[in-house]
């Protein structure tokens, strides 16, 4: 385990925690599996399954971030992370292994990270293609409240360009 790069992690997050760990531990394997180096734009891409605590540490070991547009948000709720070389053409997906048995905190977080990859996660590959590169979008002020919006976001109602917040969705069913 990589002691360094642990601390930077923790003080990224603010704490430790087992959320953290996982998210340590799958960048690990995802950089052991597949021979990853720190993203300086997007050739590297992450999918994280999760908006929890083990998302700080993709961020601080891959360098896949939000702003950059290499980390994704797919909201399934599970312990997975989809890493992609786009240089490679290379994808895999790492998902957490339901734990065998019952530990606290600190003893599931000490499991976490002592034990080998292949003990805590399952590897396959990713159900889905690699997400297309960021692009940039014009920003259209939204009529109604005046904020700036980029333009894929902003819808037309009653001749009027309005942003998400402004528009009311209009259904009568199904």
């Amino acid at each position: 385990m990589n002691r360094e790069l642990w601390e930077k992690s923790v003080k990224f997050h603010g704490h430790e925690c087992p959320g953290l760990a996982i998210g340590f531990k799958a960048c690990e394997a995802a950089i052991e599996k597949m021979s990853l180096n720190f993203s300086k734009d997007e050739e590297l891409v992450c999918v994280t399954e999760n908006d929890a605590c083990g998302v700080d540490a993709v961020q601080v070991i891959t360098g896949c971030t939000f702003g950059k547009g290499n980390l994704i948000y797919r909201d399934t709720g599970k312990m997975a992370f989809s890493f992609f070389n786009r240089r490679k053409d290379e994808s895999l997906r790492v998902v957490l292994k339901p734990f065998k048995k019952e530990m606290d905190r600190k003893q599931r977080q000490e499991y976490i990270l002592n034990s080998p990859v292949d003990e805590i996660f399952n590897f396959t590959k990713p159900a889905f293609e690699l997400p297309e590169k960021a692009r940039l979008f014009n920003t259209i002020v939204c009529e109604e409240c005046g904020e700036g919006a980029p333009e894929h976001k902003i819808r037309i109602n009653s001749g009027k360009k309005l942003c998400l917040d402004c528009f009311k969705e209009y259904s009568r069913g199904w």
